[in-house]
């Protein structure tokens, strides 16, 4: 029981979670359940060669995705979890989901759960999608005449009642996402566990799914929601852990932590660069550069300044020219101003030769308030998501030299230079006094 009462439904003590780099093996819960029985019996672990000693802290052959996790969540509560990338956030759902097992620590849970990390996880992906209903609800511990009561529900919610007894290997990423999701909030589980997949689904989608996810909360259900969409968190949850690198840097009220959070991306470079070896994106093509480009750049960047943000890769493995750069503008409240995709909006296809390259988008003057904002890159390929790039650069936009003698700053997302004319008055109309 808590101090506030209400009753604990997860408890993680101590929680750190290894794995060794360079080697097949030792994440499967089968290995994770082998080194743990060994560990209880005082025994070596068994998935360390003959001959080799363990050393924690040997560099190059272990990463601790998470060390030292501790806190605790009540019944109703509805947790966010944000961090970076790598911060550790999926490896701690896996870990609550019984995925996979802890290194060190220990996490105790009461009630049922329902996991939506991946898309389509948990589906068979040879039966259909109602049957698919049936199979997750029966691995959730519900009863057939219990899953046939909320079938109904289920497939209005997800909006493909259309393609329901079709194979779900037929089905599109968003299609799975709108499944797994419906499924997932409909069972009743105690505990309901969201992974940053809603970001697959379109806007409705999302919408429906954010109140869908409120009912539950109100229901006294328990809710971890993992996601990049702090207007979401905030709008979601009522407290909030930070990750990063591997460990809680905060945990407290949910506008605290996200203001502390966002502040933290004051602290990017308007420039980012990666060597070759660990440079992010995907094993077909690798950022190794992104950088915020102005013609004056020994002066701050102003409204009334041009810039451009360029984008250097390596591609490696892309040779039909399906790739497309899409850059995502956030301000400091962490809404999306605007976004600019290569493919959409280039006057030509983007022509992918082996090796570097570099390509540019070019902002106008004149447009963005003044400000703080963050620029986020994904790349898509054949339509699908191939990587994004949270935590990459940020700056400023100050105001420039006004000849006003208000100095307030202009309300707005935008602020765009529009062109404004006089329209002539008709002289046929009079606006006299009628006789």
């Amino acid at each position: 029981m808590s101090a506030q009462g209400h009753p604990l439904v997860i408890q993680c003590s101590g929680v750190s979670k290894r794995y060794r780099l360079g080697q097949a093996g030792g994440t499967s819960l089968g290995e994770d359940l082998g080194a743990w029985f060994a560990k209880l019996r005082g025994k070596p672990d068994p998935r360390i060669p003959i001959g080799k000693e363990v050393d924690s802290q040997r560099i190059g052959s272990e990463f601790w995705a998470l060390n030292d996790i501790s806190f605790d969540v009540q019944q109703g509560e509805t947790l966010g979890i944000i961090g970076r990338n790598g911060a550790g956030k999926s490896t701690l759902l896996k870990l609550l989901s019984r995925i996979t097992l802890p290194t060190d620590g220990e996490i105790r849970m009461k009630g049922r759960m329902s996991s939506l990390l991946e898309v389509g996880t948990g589906f068979n992906p040879e039966l259909t999608g109602r049957e698919n209903i049936f199979i997750n609800g029966a691995i959730l511990g519900m009863r057939k005449a219990e899953i046939s009561r909320k079938l109904d529900d289920i497939i209005a919610f997800s909006g493909i009642e259309h393609h329901i007894d079709s194979p779900v290997k037929r089905y599109s990423s968003g299609m799975k996402v709108r499944l797994g999701f419906s499924v997932a909030a409909h069972l009743d589980p105690e505990i309901l566990v969201i992974d940053e997949v809603l970001a697959v689904g379109d806007a409705d989608f999302q919408r429906k799914c954010l109140g869908k996810m409120k009912d539950v909360a109100q229901g006294g259900r328990t809710i971890l929601f993992v996601s990049h969409n702090m207007v979401a968190v905030r709008s979601l949850c009522t407290r909030v852990i930070w990750l990063e690198a591997g460990k809680v840097r905060m945990d407290g009220p949910t506008d605290e932590v996200v203001g502390a959070y966002l502040r933290s991306y004051a602290e990017l470079r308007s420039e980012r660069t990666w060597a070759a070896h660990e440079a992010p994106g995907h094993e077909l093509v690798r950022v190794e550069r992104l950088a915020l480009e102005y013609d004056n750049a020994t002066e701050p960047l102003t409204w009334s300044d041009p810039f451009r943000i360029a984008i250097d890769f390596d591609n490696r493995g892309i040779d039909d020219g399906d790739l497309n750069f899409v850059l995502w503008f956030f301000n400091n409240e962490d809404v999306v101003v605007f976004t600019s995709g290569w493919r959409e909006q280039a006057k030509r296809p983007l022509e992918l030769k082996p090796g570097r390259s570099t390509i540019q988008c070019h902002i106008p003057a004149r447009f963005l308030n003044t400000g703080e904002y963050r620029v986020v890159l994904h790349g898509f390929r054949k339509g699908s998501l191939l990587f994004s790039i949270h935590d990459g650069i940020a700056f400023e936009v100050h105001d420039a030299k006004r000849d006003a003698a208000w100095f307030g700053k202009h309300k707005g997302i935008v602020r765009p230079l529009l062109n404004w004319t006089e329209v002539p008055a008709d002289p046929t109309t009079s606006s006299g006094p009628t006789p």
